[in-house]
């Protein structure tokens, strides 16, 4: 037994290779992907927390941000708290509308 790594793209055929390299393409993407989006939560969570809200509009504004994270939650997967969650959604979009400020 050696302390060597094996190369296993070294036997694999050029299309398997191809395919490998793919996916690890895909990979990194995603997870850059997924970091740009932490960075931009972080970036609104900074936003909500620096002063209070100022209009009803700005209050569903972070409601929505927070049902949004709720849905993820394996609470928010309930079948009655999704419905309950998409109806509230509906409602704050509707009232920010009448109110002449889309969210």
């Amino acid at each position: 037994m050696t302390d060597e790594p094996v190369d296993l793209d070294g036997h694999r055929g050029m299309a398997a290779q191809r395919e490998t390299e793919l996916r690890r393409d895909e990979l990194h993407r995603f997870r850059s992907d997924q970091m740009a989006m932490q960075l931009r939560q972080e970036k609104l969570e900074e936003l909500l927390l620096a002063a209070p809200a100022r209009t009803w509009p700005e209050v569903a504004t972070a409601a929505l941000y927070l049902l949004q994270i709720l849905a993820t939650t394996p609470a928010g997967l309930d079948d009655r708290r999704r419905r309950l969650i998409a109806l509230t959604i509906d409602d704050l979009a509707r009232l920010s509308e009448q109110q002449g400020s889309p969210m």
